[in-house]
């Protein structure tokens, strides 16, 4: 069978002159080549159009939009609490830290002050969010490469996050747990010990990651020197996170620009500068450290005091007071029924998640729905580096590549 009868392959030759000398070289015969969006180490649906020189990749075309929601659409149409659970679904491996960006913008419009214990909540749930993506791209990235072992030990570690989610939500993913004002529900009982049983062991976990990758002769052939993008590049293109850092730029606006008591924290950015597959392994492994490090610090010095602000326009009463008291029953009423107003403006929030950076433009028409908002995904940024990233490389390499990125495509295609 030739190559013209393969499925998804088709041989590109140049064209031949009308009158072929028989001294002329032949012309390149080149291949392209559908790379997905069935593939499974596009990590969803994403098709890579890969023009080949035998096994040389002459040039790379990213094609998006086959998870297309019509989510940036939809916020118009929903109350701004309703909302919440649209951000969810934007990245669903860091669904907290949509959550989060979305209610602070939210809240900056509205001029509402969080009171400390929920400020600190957040932190430490939403660090939690990020070692979940991380195990994810972890044990994704090193099966792809062929290391299955860590795979599995890190979906045993994500297991726990996703029942603390549980515990704090009922939801394992989707928890829309944090909500314009503070938290959905008061944190549950036992939650403390929970979160630190897991907490105190995790780093051992790490370190268990790295005896199996870090000195591992084939993991290190396949990620050094594979995957190289100039900083300028990256920075050309919109690129952002831990990409960066591997390139030896120490941008994390959880410290450049604090939110939600960050700068309470301490906590330190880790960055390399051999900017390759390799080195944005070492940042993320080192990042996970960080992480842990921040919520142990929020286990330590959690404020008491309420968990969501003092609003009553805004925030749901207890539904305690809703038993006893006319006032709180008609709150609880009208904002399940019509939302709330928020003062005619605009703002632009950003955050730090595990893939870069989150920013949530909102526009408000002083009505209880949003007129505009617009989601800066960190996935989309990411992506356009593709071309510029493979071209020249092998076509073996590709996979090794694309997964150091860790893109969500419903964060590009909303």
């Amino acid at each position: 069978m030739g190559d013209a009868d393969i499925p998804g392959v088709t041989v590109v030759q140049p064209e031949s002159p009308a009158e072929p000398q028989e001294t002329e070289a032949p012309g390149p015969r080149r291949m392209v080549l559908n790379m997905g969006p069935q593939h499974p180490s596009t990590h969803g649906v994403l098709r890579l159009l890969l023009e080949l020189d035998g096994e040389t990749i002459v040039s790379a075309q990213p094609d998006i939009g086959y998870l297309h929601t019509g989510i940036e659409k939809e916020f118009e149409v929903k109350n701004y609490q309703q909302g919440v659970t649209l951000t969810d679904r934007i990245d669903y491996l860091a669904p907290l830290s949509n959550n989060l960006c979305y209610c602070l913008a939210a809240e900056k419009l509205l001029g509402l002050e969080i009171p400390p214990m929920a400020q600190w909540q957040r932190v430490m749930l939403t660090e939690l969010t990020r070692l979940n993506s991380h195990l994810v791209w972890l044990g994704t990235h090193a099966i792809d490469i062929g290391a299955m072992s860590v795979f599995l030990y890190c979906f045993r570690e994500r297991e726990d996050i996703l029942r603390i989610f549980e515990m704090y939500s009922g939801q394992r993913m989707m928890t829309s747990y944090f909500r314009i004002g503070g938290l959905a529900l008061e944190p549950p009982r036992g939650w403390h010990k929970r979160i630190k049983d897991f907490i105190d062991v995790f780093p051992s976990r790490v370190d268990e990651y790295e005896e199996l990758l870090t000195s591992n002769g084939i993991w290190i052939g396949r990620t050094k020197g594979v995957g190289f993008i100039s900083l300028e590049d990256m920075l050309d293109w919109g690129v952002t996170g831990p990409m960066l850092r591997a390139a030896g730029l120490k941008w994390d606006t959880r410290k450049t620009q604090p939110y939600s008591s960050y700068d309470k924290f301490d906590f330190e950015v880790p960055t390399r500068t051999e900017n390759d597959v390799y080195a944005r392994y070492l940042v993320r492994i080192e990042e996970m450290r960080q992480s842990a490090r921040i919520i142990q610090q929020a286990l330590a010095g959690m404020p008491d005091g309420r968990w969501t602000a003092d609003a009553p326009h805004v925030v749901l009463p207890d539904r305690e007071k809703m038993k006893t008291q006319m006032e709180a029953l008609i709150y609880h009423f009208k904002i399940v029924t019509e939302g709330f107003r928020v003062p005619a403006g605009e703002v632009y929030q950003v955050i730090e998640s595990p893939r870069g950076e989150v920013g949530y433009y909102m526009v408000s028409d002083g009505t209880a729905k949003p007129y505009r908002v617009h989601v800066r995904g960190p996935s989309f940024g990411n992506l356009q580096a593709i071309p510029e990233m493979v071209k020249g490389t092998l076509i073996a390499d590709v996979i090794a590549s694309i997964g150091s990125m860790d893109f969500v495509l419903g964060d590009s295609d909303r």
